[in-house]
């Protein structure tokens, strides 16, 4: 693999932490895809709105990358994990005030904020702090029922499976943490999921994260690291993703998709000549990351998700 670094080298944005971040995130994928590579795959046929042209039966030197929000789950995993944990009491209601305008502000800005970041990583491992790893794989398993299940978009899902169809891994690549993400990667039939890391000894979160989120440039290094890790050949590799922070992933690959892009995205995708999909029905309700049907029930659910970022200070 080394031959292929001429092919695909770093951005300068690329950090240390992001490469430690992205290495972790591709060895924590690798260990739970040996155990999904056990259960049998039970295809649910859909129908996307076109036939790919893409990807290449039998080519086993090729995969194809998934990022999760927006691309194969209408809304944020966190969101949705946002509710589940609220409905568990992990957090107050009267935590839901203080953070539903920094929610409010991400949604409709588009943009991250350093400070909103690094609070959201500072309270996401705050609240998982001497929890069990074991627990959290439960209750996501709970709450993909619950949330999950019925948000799934139909299209990217007959993409994902036209590469499982065509003997090709499929990883999920998110910042969500690696937990959640390898619990709906299972529940999809993929071979697994690159996520966050947080760090655990003997079974129980300590608070501490492996490298950083796995966001923006360390996707790619993860996507990277797993590739040198399992012999692929990036140039016939697929990537997929709604959001422009994911264009140093999608760089990488030979068949870069965007999916329900971001404005920033398509711009950047029709001047690439890149392969678009759109399977929103209501584009401006999803640009702005709330349901078309929102109601009282999906603005609380989103203001639980902020809360679910926030450090319990008790």
């Amino acid at each position: 693999m080394a031959a292929l670094g001429w092919l695909t080298p770093r951005r300068r944005s690329a950090t240390a932490r992001s490469v430690l971040a992205g290495e972790a995130s591709a060895e924590a994928a690798r260990k739970s895809s040996q155990e999904l590579e056990e259960l049998a795959h039970e295809a649910t046929p859909e129908t996307a709105t076109e036939e790919p042209e893409f990807p290449v039966l039998g080519d086993d030197k090729a995969a194809a990358f998934f990022d999760l929000d927006n691309t194969v789950m209408q809304g944020a995993a966190l969101f949705h994990f946002g509710r589940g944990l609220y409905k568990r009491k992990f957090f107050e209601t009267r935590d839901l005030y203080r953070f539903a305008w920094q929610q409010a502000w991400f949604r409709l800005a588009g943009v991250e904020d350093p400070e909103h970041m690094q609070d959201a990583r500072d309270s996401a491992l705050s609240i998982v702090k001497g929890h069990r790893v074991s627990e959290l794989m439960s209750i996501g398993e709970e709450i993909y029922d619950e949330y999950m299940a019925e948000r799934i978009w139909p299209g990217t899902r007959a993409l994902a499976e036209a590469h499982l169809d065509a003997g090709q891994k499929v990883w999920l690549v998110t910042a969500a943490p690696v937990e959640i993400a390898t619990v709906i990667a299972r529940r999809l039939g993929l071979t697994g999921a690159l996520g966050t890391v947080a760090e655990s000894v003997d079974g129980v979160y300590t608070g501490k994260l492996v490298g950083e989120p796995l966001h923006g440039p360390a996707k790619a290094e993860a996507v990277r690291a797993l590739a040198a890790a399992e012999g692929l050949d990036l140039g016939r590799c697929a990537a997929y993703s709604d959001s422009h922070n994911d264009i140093p992933m999608l760089s990488l690959v030979g068949h870069p998709y965007a999916i329900n892009p971001d404005t920033k995205l398509r711009k950047h995708a029709r001047t690439l000549d890149w392969r678009l999909r759109d399977y929103r029905t209501g584009r401006k309700a999803a640009k702005v990351g709330i349901p078309a049907a929102a109601g009282v029930g999906a603005v609380a659910g989103g203001t639980a998700a902020a809360i679910a970022l926030h450090r319990r200070r008790r």
